[in-house]
């Protein structure tokens, strides 16, 4: 990674940080965060089993474990933001039962600026999981992950500790940072036992590249925007049942 590429991540981490800080401390905003959280948490897991399925099937037993290892983790993460949200009487909306319209139709089939910019040059049909180039998986998600491992940290360090929503929220979200640095971990070494020290430095270096030209992607559009997203929640919990097979 070069010198500019490296201050612009430094630059582009430190921005994250604050906003992200701001966006979960403040209790108005906080909903909003954890049900992109959840959601996000959440939606990794079929395309996880899948990918552990594959690697089972191609005869890789260690990988295929991991993976199955990560959706598990995934799907207990999509189920502490629910119960965060349940906990301040918030739920995630049910976007299928929404009134569609052909051109909101469209637009939520397009892929978000983020990751528009983080995998660009790759057609979707290219990144689902029985067709991804194994190295493009462990790269691009080892540098998400281990990204990851240190926002959901400095989250969990700003929240209130004088509240015991909040001080639980925190609890949880270390305790997700903790396996999404564990997670960075064996996909560092599943990249590893494919390839050399140097031609794993090359690839983790492209990736660092492009989550920095995703974050200016990220930032440009909020920008234009004016932040004015639309909201993921809605006013009450959802019951126990719900609240399995909104992770599931």
């Amino acid at each position: 990674m070069n010198f500019l590429t490296y201050v612009m991540h430094l630059a582009g981490s430190g921005a994250m940080a604050y906003y992200s800080a701001v966006q979960i401390r403040d209790i108005k905003t906080r909903p909003n965060v954890l049900a992109g959280f959840q959601l996000a948490e959440s939606g990794s897991v079929p395309f996880l089993t899948k990918l552990s399925d594959r690697a089972a099937a191609e005869g890789d037993t260690w990988l295929a474990e991991k993976l199955a290892k990560h959706a598990s983790d995934e799907m207990r993460h999509g189920q502490i933001f629910a119960h965060a949200l349940k906990q301040l009487n918030k739920k995630v909306v049910d976007f299928k039962s929404l009134p569609k319209n052909p051109e909101e139709n469209k637009t939520q089939q397009r892929r978000s600026p983020f990751f528009a910019a983080y995998y660009e040059g790759y057609s979707p049909e290219q990144i689902k999981p029985e067709t991804i180039d194994w190295d493009v998986f462990m790269a691009s998600t080892y540098i998400l992950e281990l990204d990851a491992s240190k926002d959901f940290a400095r989250m969990a360090n700003v929240l209130p500790e004088d509240d015991t929503t909040a001080r639980n929220l925190k609890q949880g979200m270390l305790s997700i940072a903790q396996d999404e640095t564990g997670h960075a971990a064996y996909l560092y070494e599943a990249m590893t036992r494919r390839m050399s020290a140097i031609q794993v430095q090359k690839l983790v270096d492209e990736w660092r590249t492009r989550k920095v030209n995703a974050l200016l992607a990220f930032a440009g559009n909020m920008l234009q925007r004016n932040d004015n997203r639309p909201s993921l929640v809605q006013d009450g919990a959802p019951s126990e049942s719900e609240s399995e097979l909104s992770v599931a």
